[in-house]
């Protein structure tokens, strides 16, 4: 079985006084798993972008087709009718 040494550099001392203080954790991340954090930050756009397109969805009424599987009955009285499509 064969041991692993941590040897402290001076470089991981600073990075590591850094994020102790609550600065640069971004950047150490950053220098140790660049895949994970550029991952993370694609996520987080996706994400966004994502809720936008939500929202512009449900906003525009985004589930009322002209051809539809399931017909609906509406009353004339009903505020939705209003919003149907020709």
């Amino acid at each position: 079985m064969r041991l692993v040494s941590f040897k402290k550099t001076v470089n991981d001392l600073l990075l590591y006084e850094q994020v102790s203080l609550g600065k640069g954790l971004i950047k150490k991340g950053w220098n140790e798993i660049p895949e994970v954090m550029g991952s993370c930050v694609v996520g987080l756009i996706g994400l966004g972008l994502t809720a936008n397109a939500l929202y512009h969805y449900y906003a525009n009424d985004g589930n009322n087709r002209k051809y539809k599987e399931i017909y609906t009955v509406y009353r004339h009285d009903d505020p939705r009718v209003a919003k149907l499509k020709e």
